[in-house]
């Protein structure tokens, strides 16, 4: 890393995007379920955006159209399995401020094209190279900083940091600046509520980033940079303004979302101790934990698309223009495709594959990187935190949120 490559914090260093970004999910509520199986009741596609049913401000990038909140597993599928009727265009709108032109804004063949390019990046072979290299080494220092103090917070001192630490290894970020990178990366998702602050964010990540590029296109090293700028299928490579989209979103898509979802998993499965101890003796039940936190607490609540033409869903009038939300939470809570949705049981017989990492073309390319870290931070702490378990003497850990779902704190015990 060239060290005069520096980036930029906000003219106004004292803004606080965290704070910004957690109101805006809806911290006041406990649990969305409830409310959502109570509507479904009444009906499976209703003329209102999904934040205000839960008494949240209107999305402003959105508020000149008609919204639709769909629910149930088969309608969430049908609108991800049907884009030439709901597009992602919208996210032209809601991502396109703060992230640019990322692939998550197309639709096909546009997309089609690059997404090839990206998942270049994210094989098996790729991924199993960073689960040794990175993932690993990250999830030991961290369990290693508190492992002989007996207790901890594994909120504050483990996940809210894990996925973060990973990216930046994998970016070659220097250590140094990585809370601005963070605040800059969280501002980029705040364009709901304040414009502002994601275009400044935005063009201070693209500077930052497109001299990055540079560097690496001239003297290619080993990081995900250095990978994205000489991937190549057919003769086509990523152009720099798509790759620096693509940089820009990375610590969002790859590192809040594995942060919630790693923090679910631990929530779960030190609340069900049963669980947790069948996991401990036999760990080839950790992809099935992982896939019934993914469906039990599910992560990203809602996807949005917009409808390119009038159409009907449920007996439903859609106009064309129209923003379409999908609740994921509602599709993997949906009694007709799992029987007892609200109880939390890794030994579950899968029935129908859940909606957490969404569905269809625009599927989660990360998933795979998403639950290798997973499973490593969960081997990682059975290994070296024995008798894990919730500290008694602490409030238990309460996951929030109706628009994204995490909890704020986990405090634990284990024998030093």
């Amino acid at each position: 890393m060239n060290v005069t490559l520096k980036i930029r914090d906000f003219d106004d260093p004292t803004f606080d995007p965290f704070t910004v970004f957690d109101d805006s999910f809806g911290r006041h509520v406990d649990s969305p379920y409830p409310e959502l199986a109570e509507l479904g009741k009444q009906a499976r596609v209703h003329p209102h955006e999904y934040r205000t049913l839960f008494g949240l401000a209107p999305d402003v990038t959105t508020a000149d159209m008609p919204h639709f909140t769909v629910l149930g597993y088969e309608l969430v599928q049908q609108i991800y399995s049907h884009p030439q009727i709901y597009s992602n265009k919208i996210f032209e709108r809601m991502l396109g401020p703060g992230f640019g032109r990322t692939v998550t804004t197309m639709d096909a063949p546009e997309h089609t094209r690059y997404r090839r390019l990206f998942q270049q990046a994210f094989m098996p072979n790729v991924i199993a190279r960073w689960g040794d290299g990175i993932v690993q080494p990250v999830a030991d220092e961290l369990v290693g900083s508190f492992m002989a103090r007996g207790s901890a917070d594994l909120v504050k001192e483990f996940t809210s940091l894990y996925p973060f630490h990973i990216i930046y290894r994998q970016l070659g970020l220097p250590p140094d600046d990585r809370q601005i990178f963070h605040k800059l990366a969280v501002a980029l998702t705040v364009a709901g509520t304040n414009v502002e602050k994601a275009m400044e964010a935005s063009a201070k990540l693209g500077a930052y980033y497109g001299a990055l590029t540079e560097m690496r296109y001239e003297r290619p090293g080993d990081d995900l940079v250095s990978l994205l700028t000489k991937i190549e299928v057919e003769g086509e490579r990523l152009p720099k303004e798509i790759l620096i989209s693509f940089l820009r979103q990375l610590i969002n898509a790859a590192g809040d979302t594995t942060y919630r979802a790693t923090s679910n998993l631990l929530v779960a499965l030190l609340t069900h101790p049963e669980q947790l101890d069948a996991v401990r003796r036999d760990r080839s039940l950790i992809p099935q934990a992982i896939d019934e936190t993914l469906r039990w607490e599910c992560i990203v609540m809602t996807g949005f698309r917009m409808a390119l033409q009038d159409t009907e869903l449920d007996g439903v009038r859609i106009p064309a223009g129209s923003a379409v939300e999908a609740v994921n939470g509602s599709a993997n809570r949906d009694a007709s495709r799992y029987s007892d949705p609200g109880r939390f049981d890794i030994f579950r017989k899968a029935t129908s594959r859940h909606m957490a990492f969404a569905y269809g073309a625009h599927v989660c390319i990360g998933q795979h990187l998403a639950r290798l870290e997973m499973t490593r931070a969960l081997n990682s702490m059975l290994d070296r935190l024995p008798n894990l378990r919730l500290d008694p003497d602490m409030p238990p850990p309460r996951i929030f949120g109706c628009t994204m779902r995490h909890p704020e704190h986990i405090y634990v015990k284990f024998d030093a």
